[in-house]
């Protein structure tokens, strides 16, 4: 989890408040001060955009659901007690939710009896409200909907925590190389089969972890470890181009393949899909890939002609898994197919492919509940590797609002080496915090998505931030590395030049010169790095990460920076201040 501190610093300070809220300028010294050390740093929502805005609208995955549910949540009330008429208005609000979010009528109608059932005639709990309670009974209930299991996760007693467990759905797999696992990908057109095809031979390939490797390791070595660090199986994966109809899909597959270096087998745009199926498999065994992946055409509509095409395909190959690809953003339309090619041809699970552009949700809440059958991968962006297993407590978590703090730590230990995050643990303890640092986490959150992406990931966050403020955000950072490109090395690794040496001033005109920007940005800038580095500093010491007093730290100022703001203030009328950000401004000595 230290891994992520600055990252989530990072985040934090991106979205607080501008500089004139928390820092001063004086005009006539050039001095930045600070007006509020304590919460300066806390993010501000800003004003709901115009809705005749022209601004792109960066709708994140789950927000109109996850809005109306957690403001549904906020408007229960303190009730001791569950009873019918005190829920009956949140349940008709929720189901309200639900039915503007595009899930299946009957899906909605079942969670909403569900959620009555867990709540009704339950006093609420001692130190819990009447709305955690509310919001506990609708996790359960949408873990339980979405194919979790919520009485295993309700034995640690936490609302909505996510697990370090595998994901609820796996995909089979053959030890024995004579006998490669065969998976068919199915679905219609525009879904994005042969992108999906890509992204789950990489999968297969580098992230899949490995059971049997988990099995061995000690309960403990497994509570502890990301499944992101977990033993892979790093599958040899050959991909079958069995779409003989769509112009350049062959084409589209093999540039995939060389993108994630796997081979891909092709009999060209003549030859029938169920033979191409067939002599692939036939290549795996001479070859010795353990899995064979099978992109087979689609269609505008479900057609007889496509369901007995599909129908001879497997019944030549005999795949052990049958993924249906599907769009999220059909909504509940999506459950209604997966369980159309369900009772055609029969399907093992299905692929949700444009999760990232589904504000809704519908498609995710609904599938599993009208069909049957389980969501056992999802893919979240354009990118190759970015399809990621389905977790039901981890997707329900985020949908009330929740946050998703472990898929958040996965993704930055993908990023970080061990020996990356060490040296940073070492000087975040020492609040040596620099620019060259701050480079370093921006790009690593770009390389995570986007700064909004991981925003929403962070419990309570997602609700306090909007699309305009998205937009801002997003340009700030872009201003900023500009900046940080126009620093010197030694600017880079000294900060303190720039907020406290008298060549600050001439330092920060040059820089933003530079960089093709005004005087003002660069304060701004100024101004945003002293918040984060006062957060990576308080953060710090509150995970443990701080200079003890037996390593010849303050006594008294170590309780202090990880204690209340009352402890802080106890230990500046001492004379002994805590953290960073005040006191002297930048142009002071």
């Amino acid at each position: 989890m230290r891994v992520t501190i600055e990252t989530v610093a990072l985040v934090l300070a991106a979205f607080a408040a501008a500089p004139s809220d928390g820092f001063v300028f004086n005009k006539n010294r050039a001095v930045l001060t600070s007006s509020r050390h304590d919460d300066a740093f806390l993010p501000q929502r800003s004003a709901r955009p115009n809705s005749g805005s022209s601004n792109t609208q960066l709708n994140m995955m789950f927000d109109q659901l996850s809005s109306a549910l957690t403001d549904v949540a906020k408007n229960f009330g303190g009730k001791q007690r569950m009873t019918e008429n005190s829920i009956q208005p949140a349940l008709k609000s929720v189901r309200r939710a639900l039915l503007d979010a595009d899930v299946n009528v009957d899906v909605a109608t079942a969670l909403i009896e569900g959620v009555k059932r867990r709540s009704l005639g339950k006093e609420v709990t001692k130190g819990v409200t009447a709305e955690q309670q509310f919001i506990k009974a609708m996790y359960d209930e949408l873990l339980d909907m979405m194919g979790g299991d919520a009485e295993a996760q309700g034995n640690n007693g936490m609302v909505g925590s996510p697990s370090l467990q595998s994901p609820t759905a796996t995909l089979a797999y053959s030890s024995d190389s004579s006998e490669p696992a065969v998976i068919l990908l199915a679905g219609l057109q525009g879904a994005g089969k042969t992108t999906a095809a890509g992204k789950l031979a990489l999968y297969l390939k580098e992230r899949e972890v490995d059971p049997n490797a988990i099995a061995e390791l000690s309960e403990e070595e497994r509570s502890k470890t990301l499944a992101s660090r977990l033993p892979k199986r790093n599958r040899k994966v050959l991909l079958a181009a069995a779409d003989v109809y769509r112009p350049a899909a062959i084409e589209q597959l093999q540039i995939l393949g060389k993108q994630i270096d796997v081979e891909v087998f092709s009999m060209g745009v003549d030859a029938d899909p169920a033979d191409i199926a067939k002599a692939a498999v036939e290549k795996a065994k001479k070859e010795g890939f353990d899995t064979v992946v099978v992109d087979t055409a689609g269609r505008q509509v479900v057609d007889e002609e496509l369901m007995e095409e599909l129908r001879r395909v497997k019944k030549t190959v005999q795949p052990d898994e049958t993924l249906l690809v599907v769009d999220a953003m059909t909504g509940q339309a999506a459950a209604s197919l997966t369980a159309s090619f369900d009772s055609a041809v029969g399907i093992t699970g299905a692929l949700l492919t444009k999760l990232d552009g589904d504000s809704r949700g519908g498609a995710a809440v609904s599938i599993r509940g009208v069909s049957g059958k389980p969501i056992k991968f999802v893919g979240v962006g354009e990118k190759t590797a970015d399809l990621e297993p389905f977790y039901p407590d981890r997707m329900a978590s985020r949908i009330l609002g929740m946050g998703d703090v472990i898929s958040l730590v996965e993704k930055a230990s993908m990023e970080v080496s061990d020996a990356d995050a060490a040296r940073m643990q070492e000087k975040m303890a020492k609040a040596e915090f620099d620019f060259d640092d701050f480079m370093t986490q921006s790009k690593m959150v770009s390389k995570m998505g986007s700064m909004a992406g991981v925003a929403k990931m962070l419990p309570g966050l997602g609700g306090m931030i909007d699309n305009s403020q998205m937009a801002q955000v997003e340009k700030r950072i872009k201003r900023s590395e500009a900046m940080i490109c126009s620093m010197t090395k030694r600017e880079r690794a000294n900060p303190e030049l720039l907020l406290t040496d008298k060549t600050g001033r001439s330092r920060i005109t040059r820089i933003t010169k530079g960089a093709g920007l005004a005087f003002e940005d660069g304060l701004t800038f100024m101004s945003e790095f002293q918040k984060m580095r006062t957060m990576i500093s308080r953060m710090s010491k509150q995970a443990g990460m701080g200079v003890s007093p037996e390593e010849g730290g303050d006594a008294e100022m170590v309780p202090a920076m990880a204690g209340n703001r009352n402890a802080r203030r106890a230990a500046k009328k001492k004379g002994k201040k805590g953290g960073r950000g005040g006191g002297m401004g930048f142009g002071a000595r």
